[in-house]
């Protein structure tokens, strides 16, 4: 493993970061292998059918203490918290490489470029993958730890999708010395590379179950501590994930699969549709179980959880024609299904606003992170 210690001190390349960060995690994969996506529609959040939700004026964003549906845009302002500043104390990123060859959950896969997948003519929700096959990879993983921080503290921890989200440390940066949030350390872990069924990280993001969390908890979380010189708290309620797309949903899984391990999830444009591969008897459709079957058949787990999805999110943007791959559609049912259950949730509708619009991220990332974090109460220190 090849550490390397960046401290932030750049206002203006940190400036420049920020506004590259938020982009659709899947821009950052090799997109030769997928299927040209089709034009998306324009959705209006008062569709029959949809939640009900609070139409906020324009440039304006959820508060901080208010639970339920929210519709902002069309305008995306960026916030200040967004934006480094010199003034406030700033942290430190640390970044490390993990390697598939190191890994006994992960020992990677890949899909042949240019290839795809075929519905299965007897099943249309189900694809059929011939040209996934095992490959490695390198992840890189960077560490934010706030200049707060004090060796040797139990420290509250968000766990991030596709990373390193460099946009997420600014804002933590300025949210900590305001004391929007408590003071804690960020895990931005890359994924495996690929997308969707038949690479790797389809594999992690999209599968239904625990194995992303105890494969974090196994073989990330110990390296942190090791490379990092940090000690990360075992507090559940002190722990979150957060993701866009993909590792919007994989946030969600993560804590639902775990939920003595994590109790805050923050996604945009969360992938809670049909893309879970191999395909899974118990969870036929993916990511949309959860909230066709999951969240309404459960009882209701210990989660707070912030979502979003935009106008012009993703509408069947493969070959598969299931009516399972709505993102507009699967967030909202999500909204409806997590209302039923009494869960604290806020669901923002976004005007204007494509797949983890970075314009979105930009404006509401840092209310997102106050709202997660609204409730927390630290545990007493044992005497």
């Amino acid at each position: 493993m090849i550490i390397a210690k960046i401290i932030r001190d750049a206002a203006l390349l940190g400036a420049a970061l920020s506004l590259l960060i938020g982009e659709s995690p899947a821009l950052a994969q090799s997109t030769t292998n997928r299927p040209a996506r089709r034009t998306t529609p324009v959705r209006d959040p008062h569709t029959p059918g949809y939640v009900v939700a609070t139409d906020l004026p324009d440039g304006t964003i959820p508060p901080t203490d208010n639970d339920g549906n929210f519709i902002i845009g069309p305008t995306h302002n960026r916030a200040l918290e967004m934006v480094v500043n010199t003034n406030v104390p700033q942290g430190t990123v640390y970044e490390f490489t993990m390697s598939s060859a190191d890994s006994k959950f992960y020992p990677g896969i890949a899909r042949n470029p240019g290839t795809f997948g075929t519905p299965d003519l007897n099943d249309p929700a189900r694809l059929l993958v011939t040209t996934s096959h095992p490959a490695p990879y390198t992840r890189r993983v960077a560490v934010y730890v706030p200049k707060q921080y004090v060796p040797g503290t139990a420290t509250p921890f968000i766990v991030g999708a596709d990373g390193p989200d460099r946009a997420l440390f600014t804002a933590l940066d300025n949210l900590i010395a305001e004391k929007k949030v408590p003071e804690m350390i960020a895990i931005s872990i890359g994924n495996g590379g690929g997308d969707a069924q038949g690479s790797e990280r389809g594999l992690e993001y999209d599968t239904l179950s625990g194995r992303y969390a105890e494969f974090v908890e196994s073989e990330v979380l110990p390296l942190v501590e090791k490379q990092c010189k940090v000690t990360l708290t075992r507090d559940p309620d002190a722990r979150a994930t957060m993701g866009g797309s993909s590792g919007g949903s994989c946030a969600l899984i993560m804590a639902w699969y775990h939920p003595e391990l994590y109790h805050r999830v923050l996604t945009y444009s969360g992938t809670y549709v049909n893309q879970q591969w191999p395909p899974d008897a118990e969870t036929p459709h993916g990511a949309w179980e959860f909230h066709e079957h999951l969240i309404p058949n459960s009882p209701a787990k210990p989660l707070r959880i912030w979502m979003e999805v935009g106008d012009r999110d993703l509408f069947n943007p493969n070959a598969m024609r299931d009516n399972l791959h709505d993102w507009v559609v699967a967030n909202e049912n999500m909204a409806a299904a997590l209302a039923a259950k009494g869960y604290h949730y806020q669901f923002v509708f976004a005007r204007n606003a494509g797949h983890v619009d970075s314009g979105v991220k930009q404006q509401t990332l840092p209310e997102a992170l106050a709202w997660l974090w609204k409730d927390y109460k630290p545990q007493a220190a044992p005497k």
